[in-house]
């Protein structure tokens, strides 16, 4: 029939608008993880390897940080004066603000103006993102059929892997054509100076959107909220809500979806020396892998339910965490876990010297002779163990081999960092001695095992994230419905979710234990399964109110 050929036509424009427009957006967040390693050495250049990848895994996560303060408000804003102006907002200030990071002077050239000036721009970017993901959702949401909402908002959500994707593919190209030293150098800009392009074709995509039918509809009743923020956070029931929308969906949310795409990267490269470039290969054969995979329990969630589907997922990546990690390192880098287990690693010292090595901001100086043990081996991927020093003096024991370890205690910066890279080279000769690789060999990758394991956590991320949007929609009212649903979406992605890479490292640094950083993750996804069994009720299929 005409007039439902129009509605299908017109629902397409609805979505393709839409998911280009976040895909977008989440290409410029994403650029940034992706590059922690370069952006750690290009704007934290003073500090230790270590202490500066956890400072720009620290500065990726305060990006995210910020993204619950553009919820609260382009939340607002959105419940109060519409969707699509919102949205045209938030894509504005994401993508100048990536752009601009493109032209930032580096650490060598402005000192510390360099990373003050970056942590202002991620800022910016965080609360853009904060605004996005709920207007784009809801607008694609409030416009799709009852009994195909999941399948509709899937595609938002597939958006994330789109914009992942678009991230990985052009940080590799400009670094397969440039080279390394030129990419470290300056090539890493491009990326960021790309988007301007992007931002361009999202804003004309959208600027040819009408308004949400719902918004118009309470618009034309004089039903819209005058106190959004009232309304959502204040009323007993939505506060219920909100609170079941975080433990139940988000908290989950937040650590499996990261855990898989973006701790695999630093647990691949960091730990376990995988190449940087095979690693973006990896994470872009799991990205292509997730695009239908959405869109699939999505759709999946429109015939089964909401909360089946994405019960599954969480269950399937508990259960999978640390089995799944342990199988991964093994076939990555067999030489590394048999070197480890032939011949295990022991820092000897006093532990009343040792330090809690986490420090995101990078402004403390750890200079104990054990602090300068456990930073070198987990700035290394060593997994060790302590024990307690007869005499109080520091080695590293590999194997029989005892590998003393000087006091930086009263140096200077610059003579500890001299101190820290002798010490370092002593310890590269030792692990290399004793059968450590200084890198994965990838002709040794057991590739099919190695798939296998990344494959399923996808999979279990998709599954919980493909019907989440139409979860999270259908557990409100349109006249709060932008706010109430955006804040615990990006309180779960944006703290639980964005400071998982560097809470999950920094808790390998402490421990000397490779996989202890997966508790973090382990820990939210058990919360929410509880949560999701106990309290999330089903939605699929219901209309909206």
């Amino acid at each position: 029939m005409p007039g439902e050929e129009r509605k299908i036509s017109g629902m397409a424009r609805v979505i393709t608008a839409s998911s280009a427009g976040t895909a977008f957006e989440w290409y410029d967040f994403f650029i940034f993880g992706s590059l922690a390693l370069i952006i750690s050495k290009t704007f934290f250049a003073s500090l230790p390897p270590t202490a500066s990848l956890i400072a720009a895994l620290g500065l990726f996560a305060a990006g995210f940080a910020f993204r619950p303060l553009g919820a609260i408000l382009f939340g607002s804003l959105g419940d109060r004066m519409g969707r699509k102006g919102a949205f045209l907002i938030t894509i504005s200030l994401m993508g100048g603000a990536t752009f601009l990071i493109g032209c930032l002077p580096t650490y060598a050239q402005a000192g510390w103006l360099a990373p003050a000036l970056l942590i202002v721009l991620r800022i910016c970017q965080g609360t853009a993102l904060g605004g996005e993901y709920g207007g784009a959702a809801i607008y694609v949401a409030e416009h799709a059929p009852d009994h195909k909402r999941g399948a509709a908002t899937s595609w938002i959500q597939s958006s994330a892997a789109f914009g992942l994707l678009a991230a990985l593919a052009v940080i590799l190209a400009t670094r397969t054509l440039l080279g390394e030293a030129a990419f470290a150098a300056w090539g890493w800009r491009i990326p960021f100076l790309a988007s301007a392009i992007l931002l361009g074709i999202s804003l004309w995509l959208r600027s040819k959107l009408a308004e949400s039918p719902a918004f118009v509809a309470l618009q034309e009743q004089g039903n819209v909220s005058k106190a959004p923020l009232r309304e959502a956070f204040a009323d007993p029931a939505s506060l219920k809500q909100v609170a079941i929308a975080f433990f139940a969906v988000m908290s989950a949310q937040g650590a499996v979806w990261y855990s898989t795409f973006f701790y695999m990267q630093v647990f691949l490269e960091k730990m376990l020396g995988v190449p940087g470039a095979t690693v973006n290969l990896v994470i872009m054969a799991m990205t292509i892998a997730s695009a239908p995979l959405y869109v699939l329990f999505g759709t999946l969630s429109d015939r089964l339910g909401r909360k089946p589907v994405m019960l599954a997922g969480m269950v399937v990546a508990l259960a999978a965490y640390f089995p799944g990690y342990h199988a991964i390192a093994r076939a990555a880098n067999p030489a590394l876990i048999g070197a480890q287990a032939q011949t295990p690693v022991t820092v000897v010292t006093d532990p009343a010297t040792c330090s809690i090595q986490f420090d995101p901001a990078g402004t403390r100086h750890f200079s104990s002779a054990c602090d300068i043990a456990k930073s070198l081996l987990a700035g290394s991927g060593i997994s060790y163990r302590e024990a307690r020093s007869g005499d109080g003096r520091t080695a590293i024991a590999i194997g029989r081999e005892l590998l003393p370890v000087p006091n930086g205690a009263g140096l200077d910066g610059k003579g500890l960092k001299a101190l820290k890279a002798a010490t370092g080279d002593r310890l590269k000769t030792s692990l290399a001695s004793a059968g450590y690789p200084a890198s994965a060999d990838k002709g040794a990758i057991d590739w099919f095992t190695l798939m296998a394991w990344l494959l399923l956590f996808t999979a279990a991320a998709c599954a919980l994230y493909g019907p989440m949007a139409a979860a999270l929609v259908e557990m409100f009212p349109t006249r709060v419905r932008y706010t109430a649903m955006s804040l615990p979406y990006h309180v779960g992605t944006g703290w639980v979710g964005g400071f998982l890479p560097v809470t999950s490292f920094a808790i390998v640094a402490i421990t000397g234990d490779l996989y202890a950083g997966l508790w973090y993750a382990f820990a939210f996804t058990a919360i929410s399964v509880v949560a999701t069994i106990f309290f999330l009720k089903e939605t699929s299929g219901k209309p909206l109110i």
